[in-house]
């Protein structure tokens, strides 16, 4: 991860998501040359932010359910290799072709297996070669894992921070609206 610009001890985000910064005093944050454009346009620039946190979020989840359901895959694949290894006698068992319909085969002995790649590729390996391939396959996944989920807290942390900062930026404009009616119809009473 090094040279991508994210800290590998302890980042705050393997993908690079941008922190929110808390607005902690919203007369100074306001009076920033760079929100000039009044409270709509604030509201609008952390709106737009809080969009891409949700599409983020989005894009993670789905790859987080991609990798929960890779994971048993890849294991069950390392326990058929396992199997194989130590079978010394043709075996009978069940093949599944669609949802709910089994075809029955019998496997003799082998030492090399097929592996679906993906991309509509399938290779040749023998069983030693299969399990270092996907016993490896299964520590990135694991590894990957950890990392985007990681990525949807600090995200959800994100989310929060920014849905803050709109409602502080919203209630500031509303006292100082207040104030200035006020303001204006003290003046009408004199």
């Amino acid at each position: 991860m090094e040279g991508d610009g994210v800290e590998t001890s302890n980042p705050k985000s393997f993908s690079g998501i941008p922190e929110a910064e808390f607005v902690d005093n919203v007369d100074a944050f306001m009076s920033q040359l760079a929100n000039s454009k009044g409270v709509d346009g604030v509201l609008k620039d952390l709106d737009e932010k809080h969009s891409k946190y949700k599409l983020m979020e989005y894009t993670l989840a789905t790859k987080r359910r991609r990798l929960r359901q890779q994971i048993p895959d890849l294991a069950r694949s390392i326990e058929m290799i396992e199997k194989l290894k130590t079978q010394k006698k043709e075996m009978e068992t069940q093949f599944l072709l669609s949802d709910q319909v089994f075809l029955k085969a019998n496997i003799p002995p082998t030492n090399t297996v097929y592996l679906w790649l993906g991309a509509n590729v399938m290779l040749e390996y023998s069983l030693e070669d299969a399990e270092k391939l996907l016993n490896s396959n299964m520590a990135t996944a694991k590894k990957n894992l950890g990392c985007v989920e990681h990525d949807l807290d600090f995200l959800r942390d994100q989310c929060t921070t920014t849905e803050v900062n709109m409602a502080r930026v919203y209630n500031w404009d509303v006292k100082k609206r207040q104030a200035t009616n006020r303001g204006n119809s003290d003046k009408a009473d004199l």
